[in-house]
């Protein structure tokens, strides 16, 4: 059990750091914090109020807080997961509504290889079912295993 939770761990923090890859890179590269944030969210509001950089910022913050919460052994790191999936989701679905300006430069659309567009479901969906997936394994890997004592038993 704890093999799983240590790698259910690697791969949520292996997402959120390629989540979050959009805003690290230009910062390497030696570019401005400011404008850095900006041109990686797009200008754009979602639902009209809502800036796009916000929900990415919440999506990678929740992920990663969700795999040290599973890491220290918490259960509620399940909860953490399922927030971030939730700012995730609604991301890269409005991204999609919007069809361009931070969808075409952010991680929301990637360049699909030949074998992804074959297929006769869209990556979008493909990427949101693996990720349900993953929470499913977070929520697996978060259980706590209770051991039931007799009565008269000591504890030891």
């Amino acid at each position: 059990m704890k093999l799983l939770r240590l790698v259910v761990v690697v791969a949520v923090l292996a997402y959120a750091g390629w989540l979050g890859w959009p805003f690290v890179s230009p910062l390497i590269e030696g570019a401005a914090p400011a404008t850095t944030a900006l041109q990686a969210g797009g200008g754009e509001a979602l639902f009209g109020f809502l800036p796009v950089w916000t929900l990415w910022i919440a999506a990678i913050g929740m992920y990663v807080i969700a795999a040290l919460m599973l890491g220290g052994g918490d259960s509620r790191a399940v909860g953490a997961y399922f927030l971030g999936f939730l700012a995730d989701a609604g991301l890269r679905l409005a991204l999609e509504r919007q069809g361009g300006g931070a969808a075409a430069s952010g991680p929301a659309t990637m360049a699909t290889p030949e074998a992804l567009s074959s297929l006769p479901v869209e990556p979008l969906w493909l990427l949101l079912g693996g990720l349900a997936l993953l929470g499913v394994l977070v929520m697996v890997a978060a259980r706590r295993i209770r051991r039931t004592r007799t009565p008269g038993q000591l504890a030891y």
